[in-house]
């Protein structure tokens, strides 16, 4: 059981039984998915969707969820995006980590200041 649940992580982003981030799960729509986990503040999401809408990259599925000072997003994207885009969304102040997930990547950014 364990190892769906991190396995489902590892590839879809999705979080079960967490003791700090809420559960979240969302079927995926596209070939390439957003996996951020945020501080749980005003305007996050307005921030990340405004990078993305500046890239011309479309939202096609999308799902926040918050539990106490956390939150965690998974956007479904049109397009794959490149590590200067993963680079602006982990520059967002409250932005904790970026995961790009999808058929050619998977990659992965953590905020370390």
């Amino acid at each position: 059981m364990v190892c769906q649940q991190v396995r489902d992580f590892l590839e879809n982003g999705n979080i079960r039984c967490s003791v700090n981030f809420p559960d979240i799960h969302l079927p995926c729509t596209e070939d390439f998915r957003l996996a951020i986990a945020n501080e749980n503040i005003p305007g996050m999401v307005s921030q990340m969707t405004a990078i993305l809408a500046a890239n011309n990259i479309n939202i096609v599925n999308m799902l926040n969820k918050s539990r106490g000072d956390y939150a965690c997003t998974l956007i479904d994207i049109n397009a794959q995006v490149s590590p200067e885009l993963l680079a602006r969304l982990i520059s967002i102040k409250g932005v904790l980590s970026v995961r790009a997930i999808g058929y050619l990547t998977n990659l992965n950014l953590d905020n370390q200041g």
